[in-house]
């Protein structure tokens, strides 16, 4: 009976609009006042009140009206119609408690006033008790019987998916309560999940709280007939430490809600926290605290300069655009070649940054001739050369592609740098261009070389100063254009199969800005030379990752999404290095940031041996050029790949590099 009752309120679409709504501040006020009035005439009616003389101010009467009076100015001004009756348990409790016991104590001060003045007791104490004890209650009950009301219509709504809430602290009872009291929500929490032993078979607005058991977990949400959990941003770090794993592996499925600092609960209407809930990404889960740097330095040195960003169209090219401009460099170039992502990296600024200048130079870095208009017409100061091709096995396919716009695209702008008097050059590099073996490593190692051994070059043959060229190392970024996680997101949404080239592949992992964001870290503290290592944390097992993301979807790996193994590509490795074996690091102020002391070469034989590499580029065959990068780079070893017959050839020959390398004490000097 009771279930129809509800039911055929929750569907009468005026009852629906009431409850809905936050009643008004007037309307519950109003209904407070009426209850105070009845606590004060319920004692005049069964004679709680005594008279005293003829005058009417000691009648029972006008004792009830002052008694009325002083509940009401009180009502007033400690706000006890302010908070939303359906969201607030705590807060209503606590404002009727503070009223009854202000209300009796100067109804109580006043009585005893009039004794030591007059000798009588103007209110009786055993009235001010029982008026106080009625209007508490009856006003409680009046919240309690609303806050039942909206519960019991709100809750038949069928389309509400049924949650557990992660969470010990107040945060988490006030979620879970305010995900409860959306009329129009999309959750309907059925129980709280506590990590401490505090509040366990205790309820919050009749939610219970239960103890988390990681060997429990699974039938845990079997009795609750869920699936899913909610959780605060601000346990994004314990679900980081492994607890995440324990409901992952139960195929329970994770929502986050960004932390909110502050509810407005004066306001008209409340913010609907289920629009704020949302699945939890892969990159959330990575097992690393993000790597923040907030160095004021870094501002100084660019607010209020020119600075060009080659590759800008790409992922980490776009995002030091963005660091950039906030902050506030007076100009940017952005060069690349890359026509509709330049035209939308153009908007994004004119609405972003609309007080910056931006200019969009649309030109290949191979291009020497196109790239020296761009500097004779903006005059940077600075630049972040992020230009380069990437992908290790298109590169493998295409050894001169990569050769002249990895080697001779970034020798092209360095020489501009010199030239045209830029303070400082700062080289994006990659993890893969450590003990290479593919053509996209060896490329970026033979840039690394040449930038290096330019500035001992210009330092040891001038006196002036020269431009500084610093270089920067670091493994995979999450979401870059190619990068693997979009890859396994787009498989799961196709149905599967989720393709991993090796079980055993595991990769270095940080987000775009904050690689971006260590990247003018580095190019700040850099005098010259160096080449910067970022602390990457722990390396990631690829397989492990597809497991989680195909988890996170709510699918079960090898049922829902199968995982398959297709081969190493073409010059892939299964572990990455920020360091080769003959290099070590030295510390900087910063803890996420090393300076890798490597090998560097003479410029003169550098010089000559990009001269044959060219050579090679003119003359064609792949065989040649990459026979001349193995010159270059003796620790070039090809993997899975075509040209691991030059390896052999040049062992057997016996001739395995022949760069004059300068030891670093010697470079020192």
């Amino acid at each position: 009976m009771k279930k129809k009752i509800i039911k055929a309120l929750a569907n009468s679409g005026i009852i629906r609009s009431f409850i809905a709504k936050p009643s008004p501040k007037w309307m519950v006020l109003l209904a407070d006042l009426i209850l105070i009035a009845v606590s004060c005439s319920l004692t005049l009616a069964f004679g709680y009140h005594y008279t005293y003389g003829d005058s009417f101010i000691f009648t029972p009467l006008c004792r009830a009206i002052i008694e009325f009076g002083t509940y009401s100015i009180l009502a007033l001004v400690l706000g006890t119609s302010r908070y939303i009756i359906r969201l607030s348990v705590i807060e209503d409790t606590y404002k009727l408690v503070l009223l009854v016991l202000t209300a009796s104590g100067i109804l109580a001060a006043t009585s005893l006033l009039t004794y030591f003045v007059a000798g009588f007791f103007y209110f009786s104490f055993w009235n001010i008790f029982i008026i106080a004890m009625m209007a508490f209650t009856m006003m409680l009950l009046m919240r309690l019987a609303i806050k039942y009301l909206y519960i019991s219509v709100a809750g038949v709504a069928q389309y509400k998916k049924r949650i557990i809430v992660l969470g010990s602290a107040i945060n988490s009872f006030f979620l879970a309560s305010a995900l409860k009291s959306e009329f129009e929500g999309q959750f309907d929490p059925v129980a709280l999940l506590s990590l401490s032993s505090r509040h366990i078979d205790s309820t919050v607005n009749g939610i219970p709280i239960r103890p988390f058991d990681p060997d429990t977990v699974a039938e845990l949400f079997e009795f609750y007939k869920c699936d899913t959990l909610v959780f605060l941003s601000t346990q994004l770090e314990l679900m980081r430490s492994g607890t995440a794993d324990a409901f992952l592996r139960n195929h329970i499925k994770l929502l986050m809600l960004n932390q909110i600092e502050e509810f407005d609960l004066n306001a008209k209407t409340m913010p609907a926290l289920s629009t704020h809930i949302h699945n939890i990404r892969i990159e959330d889960l990575l097992g690393r605290e993000p790597i923040q740097t907030e160095n004021p330095l870094i501002r100084s040195v660019i607010k209020g300069q020119v600075v060009m960003i080659t590759g800008a169209a790409g992922s980490i090219g776009s995002e030091i655009v963005r660091q950039v401009a906030s902050m506030e460099a007076s100009e940017i170039v952005l060069l690349d070649q890359a026509e509709t992502p330049m035209h939308d990296m153009q908007l994004e600024l004119e609405s972003t940054f609309p007080h910056i200048k931006i200019h969009l130079f649309i030109g290949d870095v191979a291009n020497r001739d196109r790239i020296e208009r761009a500097f004779v017409k903006y005059k940077p100061r600075y630049v972040f050369h992020a230009a380069a091709y990437k992908h290790v096995p298109m590169m493998e396919r295409n050894p001169s592609e990569a050769v002249l716009t990895n080697v001779f695209g970034t020798k092209n702008v360095a020489d501009l740098a010199v030239k045209y008097g830029v303070e400082k050059f700062v080289m994006i590099s990659t993890d893969k261009a450590v003990n290479p073996t593919n053509v996209m490593g060896a490329s970026k190692r033979i840039a690394e070389i040449y930038v290096q051994s330019l500035f001992f070059h210009l330092r040891g043959s001038s006196e002036t100063p020269t431009t500084s060229f610093i270089t920067t190392r670091f493994g995979n970024v999450l979401g870059s254009n190619g990068s693997v996680i979009p890859l396994f997101r787009k498989q799961i949404e196709q149905g599967g199969p989720i393709t991993i080239t090796h079980r055993d592949i595991i990769r270095y992992f940080m987000t775009i800005p904050e690689a971006c964001s260590l990247v003018l870290e580095a190019g700040c503290m850099g005098k010259g030379g160096e080449i910067f290592i970022f602390d990457m944390g722990q390396p990631v097992k690829i397989w492990d990752l597809a497991t989680r993301m195909i988890n996170l979807s709510g699918l079960r790996p090898g049922e829902d999404i199968e995982i398959v193994e297709t081969g190493l590509r073409p010059g892939e490795k299964l572990y990455e290095e920020l360091l080769n074996k003959k290099e070590h690091t030295i510390a900087t102020h910063h803890k996420k940031i090393m300076i890798a002391r490597v090998r560097t070469y003479d410029y003169n034989d550098v010089c000559q041996h990009l001269e044959h590499l060219l050579g090679c580029l003119h003359k064609g065959p792949s065989h040649d050029i990459v026979a001349e990068m193995k010159h270059m780079v003796p620790e070039f070893k090809s993997n899975n790949s075509v040209y691991q017959e030059i390896d052999s050839e040049l062992s057997t020959n016996g001739d395995e590099g022949n760069m004059t390398e300068i030891d670093v004490e010697t470079r020192k000097k």
